[in-house]
């Protein structure tokens, strides 16, 4: 839309408002251009069907990454949660998006696959996710599992790394298609910006994101 005349703003406001119009366009553009770049990665990068563990009816139970595609003709999308091993606590960030990604899940489904991916202990995890009222999203535990090694998303030590890992089944094999990381690289901590709204609701304000950092609870509404 073109940027509407506001009662009483100064020449000065329409001039700044009409520059970040432009830029927002600029913007919008070159996320769909970094998108269409994406879509055309070479989907010939094969990766085993790793075995991950997830819990039945209140037991651990032995499931393959190939099981995670409920709809083998869509890609699955795997989200790295960072909980266990050196992670001893759920992550505060990645809570958050989990929380939104559980509220989408029902759309989500129409096009893909979603699975929540921790590196510990599951009946731990199941706590933190039944508090969070996570009921649409399906966790599995790679603790015995080298994908997230493999992957880029779990240090030598244990230490836990959030993103997403994208993958494709094709005539019986699967293919690893992408990865995106929030830590892109030294001095790029916002890789996930884009697959979560919360940031950008705080983006529209006078004060930004200043330095908030989410948090599992905070306390009763004052």
């Amino acid at each position: 839309m073109s940027v509407k005349s506001l009662l009483n703003e100064t020449p000065e406001y329409r001039k700044a408002r009409a520059e970040l119009l432009e830029a927002e366009i600029a913007l919008k553009e070159q996320v769909g251009r970094v998108a269409a770049l994406r879509r055309e990665l070479p989907t010939d990068t094969t990766i085993e069907d790793q075995a991950f563990e997830e819990l039945r009816d209140g037991r651990t139970a032995a499931v393959r990454l190939s099981e995670l595609f409920d709809d083998p003709d869509k890609p699955l999308l795997l989200m790295h949660f960072m909980h266990g091993k050196k992670q001893q606590n759920p992550c505060p960030m990645c809570t958050l998006w989990a929380d939104g990604y559980n509220a989408l899940m029902e759309h989500l489904r129409q096009r893909v696959n979603f699975a929540v991916l921790v590196a510990g202990d599951l009946e731990a995890f199941d706590d933190h996710a039944r508090g969070r009222g996570w009921n649409n999203l399906r966790v599995v535990s790679a603790a015995r599992s080298d994908l997230k090694q493999r992957l880029g998303f779990e240090g030598s030590e244990g230490d836990q790394q959030p993103g997403i890992s994208v993958f494709r089944r094709e005539s019986g094999q699967l293919y690893h298609f992408t990865s995106v990381s929030a830590m892109m690289e030294e001095g790029h901590f916002n890789g996930m910006d884009l697959l979560s709204p919360f940031w950008h609701f705080l983006d529209l304000t006078p004060e930004g994101r200043g330095d908030f950092f989410p948090k599992t609870s905070y306390g009763p509404v004052s």
